[in-house]
């Protein structure tokens, strides 16, 4: 697990900024709940008349003067945004890197098949996403609790484990994007996910705009269907795992008979 490892230390400056900042943004946003709890209830009545605004976030369905209402907005859209952009940048870098920084030559000379590269590099990836979730839910609960409000366990941890199937979603699909790549593909990272993320939103806003919600992974991610719902949607849930599974399987193939430029 060589490869594995050194994945995690040359990552690990990134990892520690983006779980950092992500978990502070979070953590502010809950601990303002208390002062503007008063003022959710008249802010809710005046985002519902908003028309397709709020439509675009799913703020005419949810109640601002409850703390899940309020989380699943606020918080949502720092993790959702947060996570996506990290997790495109994490799974875009993991096979391009190697060209980018000349450092194929020195990593495939050794007695490793490209498979087993391939492997601990995605391992790598879904190690980082997991263990940035862990952390984020982690300080969510202990911030809720510091102010003193009761935590929704069921609509929380829904919430979050939407928000890991998007992160693991786009880092499968730029995982297999790195595979066909050169040289570093970040814009194409950051791209893809902002694209997915307008998608969502241009779904919300037209009803004959709902197939979208299959394309993109912020569809199954939407909080207010969350929280109404009690569960995420299955199909949409299904059709991205399968989209994941067909890019990674994608940059097994691709890499293993890449001809690496060094």
């Amino acid at each position: 697990m060589t490869i594995f490892h050194h994945e995690l230390r040359q990552g690990r400056l990134s990892f520690c900024i983006w779980t950092a900042s992500i978990a502070f943004l979070m953590a502010v946003c809950i601990f303002l709940f208390p002062e503007m709890k008063g003022e959710m209830s008249a802010m809710g009545n005046l985002f519902a008349s908003m028309g397709s605004f709020t439509a675009a976030f799913g703020m005419d369905r949810l109640n601002f003067g409850t703390l899940t209402g309020f989380y699943a907005i606020e918080c949502g859209n720092i993790m959702g945004l947060g996570g996506a952009f990290y997790a495109s940048l994490v799974g875009i870098a993991a096979l391009s890197g190697e060209e980018k920084g000349h450092t194929a030559e020195f990593l495939l000379v050794h007695p490793v098949s490209r498979i087993r590269v391939i492997a601990e590099k995605l391992l790598a990836v879904l190690a980082q996403l997991l263990a940035m979730n862990a952390i984020i839910l982690a300080l969510s609960l202990g911030s809720i609790a510091a102010v003193g409000e009761p935590i929704p366990w069921r609509e929380l941890l829904l919430l979050h484990g939407a928000y890991l199937l998007l992160q693991i979603e786009l880092a499968g699909v730029c995982f297999g994007i790195s595979a066909f790549l050169h040289r570093g593909g970040v814009g194409i990272g950051l791209g893809l996910a902002a694209m997915m993320y307008f998608l969502n939103l241009i779904a919300n806003l037209a009803q004959r705009m709902d197939f979208l919600k299959y394309i993109t992974p912020f569809g199954y991610c939407e909080g207010a269907d969350i929280v109404a719902s009690g569960r995420l949607d299955p199909a949409m849930v299904c059709c991205g795992m399968l989209c994941t599974a067909v890019c990674i399987a994608a940059a097994f193939v691709q890499y293993a008979r890449k001809d690496i430029r060094i």
